[in-house]
């Protein structure tokens, strides 16, 4: 019997271990499109956007493709590009503050929206509107509230006595125009993550703070941003990658000008390509510029890992 026993869970375990085979095998057949298609459309751009940095090449001499005789010199090249460097420190600028402003724009309206009253749940297709609008659209919308002769805003100003100047032209509001645009159209974004954060704060923490004597302030600071830390990170992380990909309300709204004063690293890098026709630098500046975005993504990811395995 004990023989008959053992042999009956020898002949379990190998039907389990061959169900387990099965299921792994069938999950990579499910994955392996997938995969495929990822690799086709993401790793082989990547591989000849790097071989392509490491190259002269220019549209106008199509020869210089793939000539790796001197494979850092673009790179050698963006130490010394004050253009280069003065687009970084525009993007910090833009980055810094339309993530911050989305943030905290969205929270505050994730917290009126998650009090309950029909009005409020009404408004809330509302304010996802901005976000649904294709990129020039909207770019659009505000190309003409910034411009003086047909713009409502200018007009409505003006009859107060309180004319704007040109914005999108003024080297001193152009950077902050785009950045108004930007925050409008994505804040809706950071909210939507906050307010379905909100919405599972558990209840007795809140009522529990309330019972010590905390009012909304205390509550706010104290109870509900501990509780939203990692979703405040992840979505600072995802608005900090898209800030990067700002180009539509740039390339529309001001061509990175006055001068260089709205010139992104992202949109020097289409100058350089499409202007100049050095496709090779600009490989060079791309890979630095999603080198940078992967770094501070990492950080940002580290931190979220650190805030889960806290709570």
């Amino acid at each position: 019997m004990a023989a008959i026993a053992i042999a009956g869970r020898a002949r379990a375990r190998a039907a389990g271990s061959g169900a387990a085979a099965l299921e792994r095998r069938f999950h990579w057949w499910c994955l392996g499109p997938t995969l495929i298609v990822l690799g086709v459309v993401t790793l082989l751009p990547t591989l000849y956007l790097l071989a392509t940095s490491l190259t002269p090449l220019n549209l106008t001499r199509p020869a210089t493709q793939w000539d790796f005789s001197h494979p850092f010199r673009n790179f050698a090249f963006l130490l010394s590009d004050g253009r280069l460097h003065g687009s970084l420190w525009v993007q910090l600028k833009l980055s810094f503050w339309t993530v911050s402003l989305q943030l905290l724009l969205g929270f505050g309206v994730a917290l009126l929206l998650n009090l309950r009253s029909r009005t409020l749940e009404a408004l809330r297709t509302v304010f996802l509107i901005p976000m649904v609008l294709p990129p020039i659209v909207v770019a659009i919308i505000w190309k003409v509230l910034y411009t003086p002769d047909i713009s409502p805003v200018h007009w409505a100003m003006a009859s107060l006595g309180w004319p704007l100047p040109t914005l999108i032209t003024h080297p001193s509001y152009a950077l902050g125009a785009i950045i108004v645009a930007d925050i409008w159209e994505w804040f809706p974004f950071t909210m939507l993550m906050i307010l379905a954060g909100l919405q599972v704060l558990p209840e007795e923490q809140v009522d529990a703070a309330r019972i010590d004597g905390a009012g909304p302030w205390q509550l706010t600071v104290y109870v509900v941003l501990p509780f939203l830390r990692g979703v405040l990170l992840v979505a600072g992380l995802f608005r900090l990658i898209d800030s990067i990909k700002a180009f539509p309300l740039i390339f529309i709204l001001t061509d990175g000008g006055p001068g260089t004063v709205t010139e992104v690293t992202n949109y020097y890098s289409y100058v350089q390509a499409f202007n100049f026709s050095q496709l090779g630098y600009s490989s060079a500046i791309t890979v630095i510029l999603v080198s940078l975005t992967v770094i501070a993504s990492a950080f940002i990811v580290r931190a979220v890992g650190w805030e889960t395995s806290r709570e």
